[in-house]
């Protein structure tokens, strides 16, 4: 059994509000943070109509949504978080504001051995580790998007994790999150994003050349290589500013030009175009 029972998450955007669902719907005691009371209320919103929809799709009972709604609390302070036994990073793919929040959480999670995780996508998990001054306790967790539904978790060692710590994490997502775990090296991309970003760049790069539209792009894929959602809707359901946030990451590490993010694809991150959540990518929602 898993030593793990009191959990938090810092960030109640897409992946924070999904993470947090997760741990709640896995019968944890879940705390959630956010900068401000109006992105807390946004982000306990974001959990609610998605517990709402499980419910509606018969995935989950009445019962079941208010008992992993009972679960949760709202906070807008990581002093909050002293009592907490693993706590998962999850904000906005900026370096330093994460190293800032793995500072504060250094300073007040009492634990010694709780488990300090990230939820990055991009930014080397050894950055934050050093930030602490237990870097034995700090590794990546990274989810999938959308987090309930996905079952691939990456774990992510960094060179000064201990192997206790990762063994903990790998039986934690394992055993009381009944997902599927693999181990990734703390390199850029880590296993899926190095091999699926390039793919998704190569798109970007076919539709900017007009070799094809965007419909025919994605139906290639799909009805060609049996794949659940084209390139170009997958850029769309990720969000285009963390395509590009990874691409730079990728092209920062390794140098490799298939790595680099096409023009097209920072302009419209630039326009604010950026998918799903912001309403229009490659296509309008």
């Amino acid at each position: 059994m898993s030593d793990i029972a009191r959990v938090g998450v810092v960030g109640c955007g897409l992946m924070g509000s999904g993470i947090a669902e997760v741990f709640a719907r896995s019968g944890l005691d879940v705390k959630v943070s956010e900068a401000s009371g109006e992105a807390l209320e946004l982000g306990r919103t974001r959990i609610t109509t998605s517990l709402d929809t499980a419910v509606r799709r018969g995935k989950l009972s009445e019962e079941d949504r208010d008992a992993a709604l009972a679960r949760i609390s709202f906070t807008t302070e990581l002093a909050d978080f002293a009592d907490r036994d693993l706590v998962v990073e999850a904000v906005a793919e900026r370096e330093d504001i994460k190293i800032a929040i793995f500072e504060t959480l250094d300073r007040v999670v009492e634990r010694r051995d709780a488990i300090l995780a990230s939820n990055t996508s991009s930014i080397p998990i050894v950055k934050l580790a050093s930030a602490t001054g237990r870097p034995e306790q700090v590794l990546g967790i990274h989810f999938f998007n959308p987090a309930p539904v996905q079952k691939l978790v990456e774990i992510i060692p960094t060179l000064t994790t201990s192997a206790e710590t990762v063994a903990r994490a790998e039986a934690f997502t394992r055993e009381a999150l009944a997902k599927d775990p693999i181990r990734a090296r703390d390199r850029a991309g880590f296993v899926v994003n190095a091999l699926l970003v390039p793919y998704l760049l190569s798109a970007v790069r076919m539709f900017e050349s007009g070799i094809a539209t965007a419909e025919d792009i994605d139906k290639g894929m799909e009805a060609g290589c049996a794949h659940p959602m084209g390139p170009l809707r997958l850029c769309d359901l990720i969000g285009l500013d963390t395509i590009v946030s990874i691409a730079e990451s990728m092209y920062d590490e390794f140098k490799e030009p298939l790595y680099a993010a096409p023009p097209l694809l920072q302009r419209m991150v630039d326009a604010g175009l950026l998918g799903r959540k912001s309403g229009r990518g490659f296509y309008q929602y």
